[in-house]
């Protein structure tokens, strides 16, 4: 993958410069260290920075198309390159590279808007069109790759990462007390919302166009779930005979590539499942990468190490230690460019690392199975409050909970009776359309009981859950409880914040790309037409696809139950630290400064937590929100690096200005 940036007149020409170009991509430029491409005239300047895993001699970019009135820059891989440009080639299309870029260009050029329906992949681009003298920007489906946008009068400024906008000087830099709430609530921030003020983050399954003097973003593609009577008749052997035929396909071509593709191994289903896929299929010398926690309680290694001899892969690891999570947190917010409630990113961020340092530019991950296939615990926490609503009287009701989360209630008596109060609570609610989450989002906005008066002045009546409402599909009320949880998790959870803090960043900060197979939109669009109970069938979570790794997989992996992905937060950041910079950050003067948070309810927080050996699951994500929020403020508002970003001849340079006819 790469990174791209980008200056658009929008009712006149800008007046830009190719240093100010080079700047916005050389900030971003470990997302692409290979080359550097840059097109410029009157109206428009398109900058890119190429990490070369396709075509590496011949898809430098900008890329036009034949006649030269349309350049592109594009961060991504478009899966189906090879048979789109056999279509295109019999339209009458004349290719110069053998890139996936040049595919999409001309793709563009033969269908419009309309090619976004055709294309399989990850990608976020932008096509100047300098006879019209119109952009086209758009983004993936479901969200794996990024781009931000922005307004400086009559110019827009678009890129891959905010940073590249904050290069220009004349692009403000203040954060949003809207995103603030947001994401002390839903752990990321809302379709469309950035974390700083007037930086807009164009929505996954969207595209954005300048024309005629006017910008119209329009949305291309969305899950789609069906009511219970228009769903797929298919029987279970079925479903799963055409998952596997699809998620085969799906891997297969995730592994085109001219440089050597890896895979991130956790030990769970979804990971092992695509290693074991790609062994018996396709690449038997496959490498292996994962993740070891100094914690116990966090560690997964053995149960990679098992795997990885059981399909005989080498399998390499690195160590997150609490020292280096906690050392790297600023690092990781750097490339996140919000504040976490979690510090799940930074072992990403490592591990992305080692990867690299072994000479790897792609793995395939197993993201978004979970989200598709119905792997997560809220998924079945909705079936099951579900279930107490309509049948309060059940004599099941008391062995379900304790069904749910096995691992919790060994000699745990009153665990199990603290979570039937919890997720007793709003059974009344069960035709609000966020009754899956709302228990859960609720209990995370505890937090933002550490913000200060003006934060909470500026935020007055806004209602993030309201807002969600409003942005609902219209057939949403007619799914299952499953659906609409699979939705809510998809579009908020997944796009937001699983597939860019814990996703694309954190490899990209190490020049990776991840691809992602079971995000397919084919494997997608399939499962969101089956029956709940194929994804969870009673409380078994990801009923089909342990179908479709059955005798591929071990009975232990295929058997074992979910287990979350999570990092250690208060051993982390504070705990036997003397670090001088996040003294700072939590300081009361520099709380003050930021204007975030209640610097009195920070230390007590900060003394509680060092007090106690076990910190609450509020506290850990509150410590873990403000210092980041902090960190936030201090990089990218107080202390940002407006110093002159360093400057040479770029790789590639069209200059077009005052020259076009």
């Amino acid at each position: 993958m790469c990174g791209i940036a980008g200056i658009c007149g929008i009712t006149k020409p800008c007046n830009t410069s190719v240093e100010m170009l080079h700047k916005m991509v050389n900030i971003i430029g470990y997302r692409g260290p290979d080359e550097v491409g840059i097109y410029i005239d009157d109206w428009a300047g398109l900058g890119h920075t190429r990490l070369s895993v396709i075509d590496l001699s011949g898809g430098t970019q900008p890329i036009h198309n034949e006649n030269k009135s349309l350049w592109i820059i594009y961060n991504g891989e478009i899966f189906n390159y090879i048979e789109l440009r056999q279509q295109l080639e019999s339209k009458g299309h004349i290719f110069y590279t053998n890139s996936d870029t040049e595919v999409l260009l001309h793709m563009y050029e033969q269908y419009g808007s309309d090619c976004l329906e055709q294309l399989n992949g990850q990608f976020a681009f932008a096509i100047w069109d300098n006879i019209k003298r119109e952009l086209f920007a758009a983004r993936d489906h479901v969200g794996i790759l990024p781009l931000y946008f922005t307004k400086v009068g009559d110019v827009l400024l678009f890129a891959s990462e905010i940073k590249s906008l904050f290069i220009n000087q004349n692009v403000p830099k203040e954060i949003d007390p809207i995103a603030i709430d947001q994401i002390f609530t839903f752990w990321t921030t809302l379709k469309g919302r950035t974390v700083f003020e007037g930086i807009d983050e164009l929505p996954a399954g969207h595209y954005l166009k300048i024309s005629k003097g006017r910008i119209e973003i329009k949305k291309y593609w969305d899950y789609v779930f069906l009511p219970r009577n228009e769903q797929l008749s298919h029987s279970p052997n079925e479903v799963c005979d055409n998952i596997r035929t699809l998620l085969l396909d799906s891997i297969n071509i995730r592994l085109r590539a001219d440089v050597p593709v890896g895979a991130y191994l956790s030990g769970g289903l979804d990971s092992s499942g695509i290693t074991a896929a790609i062994v018996n299929n396709f690449n038997n010398h496959v490498r292996t990468f994962g993740i070891r926690f100094e914690d116990p309680v966090f560690d997964e290694s053995a149960h990679q190490n098992r795997i990885a001899k059981f399909l005989k892969v080498p399998h390499t690891q690195t160590i997150a230690a609490d020292e280096a999570i906690g050392s790297s947190f600023a690092d990781c917010l750097w490339h996140c460019e919000k504040p976490l409630l979690r510090t799940a990113p930074v072992p990403l961020l490592l591990l992305s690392k080692l990867v690299s340092e072994n000479g790897f530019k792609v793995v395939l991950t197993g993201e978004g199975a979970d989200e598709v296939f119905g792997g997560y615990n809220i998924f079945r926490e909705a079936k099951l409050r579900n279930y107490w609503a309509k049948y309060p009287q059940s004599l099941k009701r008391a062995s379900l909970t304790k069904e749910l989360y096995t691992y919790i209630f060994n000699d745990k008596p009153r665990a199990k009776s603290t979570l039937d109060k919890f997720f007793s609570k709003g059974l009344n609610d069960l035709t609000d359309p966020l009754f899956s989450h709302l228990l859960r989002w609720q209990n995370t906005g505890r937090s933002k009981i550490f913000f200060c008066e003006n934060l909470n002045r500026a935020i007055g009546r806004y209602d993030g859950f309201a807002e969600i409402r409003e942005t609902l599909p219209e057939s949403f009320r007619k799914w299952d409880c499953v659906s609409k949880a699979q939705y809510l998790e998809m579009s908020i959870f997944l796009t937001n914040y699983l597939l860019s803090s814990q996703g694309d960043r954190m490899a990209m900060a190490n020049s990776l790309e991840i691809r992602v197979p079971y995000l397919d939109r084919r494997i997608i669009e399939y499962m969101c037409k089956i029956p709940s109970k194929w994804k969870i069938l009673g409380l078994n979570e990801k009923h089909t696809l342990k179908k479709v790794f059955k005798g591929i997989l071990p009975d232990e992996i295929i058997k074992r139950p979910k287990y979350p992905y999570r990092a250690p937060i208060k051993n982390s950041l504070i705990k036997d630290r003397d670090d001088e910079h996040l003294r700072e950050m939590l300081s009361e003067n520099y709380i003050k400064k930021a204007g975030l948070f209640d610097a009195k309810k920070v230390n007590l927080l900060l003394a509680k937590m060092q007090k106690k050996e076990q910190a609450s699951e509020i506290d850990n994500m509150a410590l873990a929100g403000i210092l980041s929020s902090q960190i936030i403020y201090n990089r990218f508002i107080d202390d940002f690096p407006n110093k002159q970003v360093d400057f040479k001849k770029p790789d590639l340079l069209i200059d077009r200005r005052s020259l076009l006819i």
